[in-house]
Formats: C-alpha cells, structure tokens, sequence
C-alpha cells in the first residue's frame, strides 16, 4: 500500500484528491493537508468583495466530503517538509510520512514587497481568500458610504491579473447599480506593460478590448507601473519606461484600493533545498515531477513557469484553472504508472483558458499553449461569458461537494470558445484569432 499525501485543498488540491481515489483505487491511502478545515471558491471572491456573493455561497467544509470517498484529511497547516526522508511536519509537531507527495498549496501572499500593502497592517484590500474578500467588502461599503477615489490593480511581481481586471468591471457595475458610478473615479495601476497583457504578452486582441472597455467605462490606467509604497489614503507609483526608466512618479489619493499582490511560495515548501526556485515555486519537469525529489509532484500556482519575456516591472505568468485540473490528472496517471513499475509518461496541458467576469457582461480567452507562439490566440467578450462564469461556478462548487473529477464542464467551455472562435472568423474574416 501507497501513502499519497496532496498538501493543499484548493482548486488544484481537492480535485486531486478525488482523481487519485478513483484512479488509484482503496488499496491506497490518501490524506489531503490543508491550512484551514473548508474549501473557498476563490474566482467568486470579486463578487464576494461587492456583496453579490456570502461566504456560505462559496465555502463549504472538506472533511465530510472527503471521508466520504475514504480520503484522510488533516486541517492543520503543515511547517516543515524532509524530503529526504518523505516526512512532513504539521504545526501540531506530529509528522506524516508519505510515498507520493503533490503539493497544490497555492501561493504565500507576498504583501511585506510593498511598504504599507495588504488587508493585514497595511492600506490595500485584497480578493485573494475569503476572508480578505469579506474585508475588502466592508471597505467597499465604507466607500459607498463616502464616495471618493478608487485604485485597483497588481503590485511588481504579481502574476494573476485577471482577478483584477475583473474586481475593477465589477465594482463598476455595482456602482452604476447604486446610481453612485459619478462620485467615484477609477484608476487601474499595474504592472502589466499594457492593458490587456495579463502576464501573457497579450492574447488575441486583449490589448484593444480591454482598452476599449477601460475607455466605455470611464476607467484611467497606468501601466508599467511599479507601486513603492502605500499610506492611508494614498498610493506612491513610479511609471517606468519600456527601459525600466522613471517616466513620472504618481501619488494617487484613494478611498478604497484593491491591488493584488506579487505571489511566492508557502514557507514550508520553500525552504527545502533544491524543490524550489529563488521566489518559492516549486520546480516540475514535463511530467509535473521535481526532478531532485521524485517522489514529489506539483501543479497550479505553486509551479515555476518562466516568464513570457522581460518587462520594465516584473509580471508572472497565470495559472488558470483548465490548466491546473489538466496538470492534476496527468500526476495521478504517473503514480499510477509508478505504483505499477513504469515511468511516468503523462504531461499537464499548458493551456490557458479563462473566463472574467466584468458584472454583466465578461471576457473570455484562449491561449494554446499558454507560451508564444501559439496554435490558438482569441480574445473575446460578451453577455455569454457573464452567464457562463456563474454557471461554472454552481457546477465546480457541486462537483467539489460530489466528488466527481470528471471535468466535463471544463470540455463544454473549451467547446463554446472553440464556436465563438469561429464565429468571430466568419463574421470578421480579417480578424486574426
């Protein structure tokens, strides 16, 4: 008998659990590892952050769930990995030995990289857990109630920009619901090079729809922008050229500021020597597997994946969720290959498919693979993708909840992007996608 152990219970954690119990069979034991005792929906937290979302909407508790498939679970965030010796610490100081470890922790919020950033002893709010995207929204009701500037974006070094792309659309649309959208002016800052980059170096025509959406909405931005510091109330930007020069500095006054941060790896995954690159990100080859450690797989935000080329601030590069799922079954097939005397063979697909909701509306993406050059590079928005983003969410939650990993709905949206695509070549023939 195996000891599979998944530290972490996120997007990437749970459906991994579910996959290797049903690949794996109950000759094997299976224990997930998680922080906290429930799993979050962390793509619904910009409507949590708004009010259009409750926290009983989104959360749920794990335990009961995966028992329910024979899965262990453990709600104790773990501090210490021998991975020499395939022995985790918990912060209980008990110790677990493992056979296969995944490790799907997601990131360590890296806010101390700017001076005065983070919900926590700082001046900026955030939609990265639940619990920032609660705080965040009594901050936005602070804001409606003394309407006055806004500041969204990402801080150097942040990888995941979409989340706030759609938080900056969304709040707009609550505002204009509130009749308030006049009182308060928007400014988007980040790190990005160009509006529409997304860590990507653009997909499709995101450049110029995002850009044109931005101008419909009344919406300023500032890009290539490297945040200093932050104080209460106020934001200190350095515009930079395409140089890395200073090109003008800002000090932008706001009443509530959401800006997502640089992202690193958690503490304990870190600090082994040789599993990680210098920023914490756990280092994979083709087939998800450290290759000092073999007997450790990763997959979602916690894997290094280089960037897409240089930029004056630092950008990372996504991890969106297809990609993190596709990654996830590839590593239970190579330890199922493993358990059964084979080499590992199967690989993650780097495909990064995105759906962003902007309120009542949404953008949608394909970037195939996720690297230039690419065989698909569309970009698209429309009503559809605001229906579809919450119809995916209603549909994880519940596949979460029945643990199934089948990810069918997952094949639908490739699907439906695939027709839009076409489409969009039929009714703009010149149009490149």
């Amino acid at each position: 008998m195996a000891h599979i152990v998944i530290l972490g219970a996120g997007i990437g954690g749970m459906p991994a659990a579910y996959e290797a119990r049903a690949a794996l069979g109950r000759e094997h034991k299976i224990t997930v590892i998680n922080a906290v005792d429930y799993f979050q929906f962390v793509p619904s937290n910009p409507w949590v952050a708004v009010g259009w979302r409750h926290r009983e909407d989104v959360v749920f508790p794990i335990r009961p769930y995966l028992e329910r498939k024979g899965i262990d679970f453990i709600a104790q965030p773990a501090t210490a990995i021998d991975a020499a010796a395939s022995v985790i610490t918990l912060q209980s100081g008990d110790t677990l030995a493992y056979d296969f470890l995944i490790i799907t922790t997601g990131p360590r919020l890296a806010f101390e990289e700017v001076e005065g950033a983070g919900p926590h002893g700082g001046f900026t709010q955030s939609i990265c857990t639940i619990d920032h995207a609660e705080k965040c929204h009594e901050d936005f009701e602070r804001l409606c109630n003394d309407p006055g500037p806004v500041v969204i974006g990402a801080m150097p070094g942040a990888s995941c920009f979409g989340p706030a792309y759609e938080y900056t659309m969304i709040l707009d649309a609550a505002l204009r619901k509130k009749k308030m959208r006049s009182k308060v002016p928007v400014t988007y800052v980040t790190a990005e090079p160009y509006i529409g980059h997304l860590g990507l170096d653009g997909v499709g025509d995101s450049k110029g729809i995002m850009e044109h959406e931005f101008r419909d909405h009344d919406i300023r931005w500032i890009t290539n922008a490297k945040t200093t510091r932050v104080e209460q109330g106020k934001m200190f930007v350095d515009e930079l050229d395409v140089n890395g020069n200073v090109l003008k500095k800002h000090e932008l006054p706001f009443k509530h500021s959401m800006m997502l941060p640089a992202f690193k790896g958690v503490d304990a995954v870190a600090q082994v020597e040789g599993l990680c690159n210098p920023r914490g990100f756990v280092i994979v080859d083709g087939n998800q597997r450290n290759p000092k450690y073999k007997n450790i797989y990763s997959a979602g935000v916690c894997i290094a994946i280089p960037p897409v080329g240089p930029t004056p601030v630092p950008c990372g590069v996504p991890k969106t969720g297809y990609m993190i799922e596709s990654m996830v079954t590839a590593i239970v097939h190579n330890i199922e290959e493993e358990l059964a005397g084979k080499q590992p063979t199967h690989k993650g697909t780097w495909q990064a498919i995105c759906l962003a909701d902007f309120g009542t509306t949404g953008a949608a993406f394909a970037a195939i693979p996720q690297i230039p050059p690419r065989d698909v590079n569309w970009f698209g928005s429309g009503k559809w993708v605001h229906l579809a983003k919450i119809a995916f969410e209603k549909y994880f939650i519940r596949k979460m909840k029945s643990g199934n990993s089948e990810p069918i709905y997952e094949k639908y949206v490739m699907k439906l992007i695939g027709f839009k695509r076409l489409q969009d070549k039929v009714m703009h023939p010149t149009h490149t996608i």
